[in-house]
């Protein structure tokens, strides 16, 4: 267990990082984090903030040193980044990167613990992607093995014609199917070091121009009846993984149960309801996990729960929401304002 006053090192720059720091402070805990240059908002709320590359073995080092443990805020961070921690102090461990940072092996993956990804198919070459349209029908969707978020590196392919016109990137990519779903949520869970596993109500996720617009509890009859089956995977994934922290599972609700469509080994956007709308959020309890702490509970406080995210120059009138009753503000601090990025969120609560 984490000593009061240990030092906690974040991976990682963004505003997951900020809300985790915070959490960490609330527990007693100093926080340093370590981030290329850039808008690194998690600095307003750590001690320090080592800006380097992630290949800076001199600069990981010297961060490491500072550190009781480690973990990330992201899931780009580089395994090679990860696995210069010093081996039992970073959390997860980083074959949980490894896993998730390429399509097709996460998929795998899932599928050699019984889960049912959408197909797919590799596409190495021009002659691959118009072999997958092919098999797997278009529409479809084309995406890169690597990288990509918030529907970066996607390209929907709607017709023989636009696998053969498109333009291919020089990288690794995957065709997957296009899955007739009602609706999509995430299951998000948090492991203790002791291999305790707790999690959270899973939330209805609406997305717009590939980007999570908002998450709403209760989900409705139709995913609840899936959480189920969609725990157990996660629960698979997590034991198999040997995990440590906060790990979410996103998937489609369909008419022949959950699909599972990928993971992030880190706490979620989907899951900043849990902030104001459970009795523990996840940011937390992933530290509480880390630093081998008891894990909180995680039942819902309120009877609907709607976090919303603020996109781009929605946030010059965020606090206009603060108008409506019981509703909560995270503005992330972020100094440019461009189309797209995730500026901050709001989570009403009707109790």
């Amino acid at each position: 267990m984490l000593k009061r006053g240990g030092t906690i090192g974040i991976l990682g720059g963004g505003q997951l990082g900020r809300m985790m720091a915070m959490s960490a402070a609330q527990l007693g805990y100093r926080c340093i984090a370590y981030a290329p240059e850039g808008d690194n908002v998690v600095s307003g709320v750590c001690e320090d903030l080592f800006v380097n590359k992630w290949d800076d073995k001199a600069a990981l080092a010297a961060f490491a040193a500072r550190c009781d443990v480690v973990t990330w805020e992201f899931e780009n961070v580089p395994v090679a980044t990860a696995r210069a921690m010093p081996e039992g102090r970073i959390f997860p461990h980083p074959r949980a990167l490894e896993t998730a940072q390429d399509r097709l092996n996460e998929k795998r993956f899932v599928e050699d613990l019984g889960g049912r990804p959408a197909a797919y198919m590799r596409v190495d070459s021009r002659a691959d992607l118009e072999a997958a349209a092919d098999r797997l029908g278009a529409p479809g969707i084309l995406k890169t093995r690597r990288d990509g978020y918030d529907g970066k590196g996607q390209w929907r392919i709607g017709s023989d014609r636009d696998a053969q016109g498109l333009r291919l990137p020089d990288v690794p990519l995957i065709y997957e199917g296009f899955v007739e779903f009602e609706a999509e949520f995430s299951v998000i869970l948090v492991r203790g070091r002791d291999g305790e596993i707790r999690f959270w109500d899973s939330a209805r996720n609406t997305h717009e121009d590939g980007i999570l617009a908002a998450s709403t509890l209760p989900s409705g009859d139709l995913i609840e009846a899936q959480v189920g089956e969609a725990r157990e995977l996660a629960r698979q994934v997590a034991d198999a993984l040997e995990y440590v922290g906060v790990l979410t599972l996103e998937f489609f609700a369909t008419h022949e149960g959950p699909i599972f469509n990928e993971m992030a080994p880190r706490v979620h956007n989907s899951g900043h309801w849990t902030i104001e709308g459970a009795t523990t959020s996840q940011f937390e309890n992933h530290i509480r996990a880390v630093a081998g702490l008891p894990l909180g509970e995680t039942a819902t406080v309120a009877r609907t729960v709607t976090m919303t995210n603020i996109i781009g120059a929605g946030i010059k009138a965020s606090q206009d929401h603060l108008k409506t009753p019981d509703t909560h503000l995270h503005d992330y601090g972020k100094a440019r304002v461009r189309e797209g990025r995730k500026m901050g969120h709001v989570t009403r609560l009707e109790r």
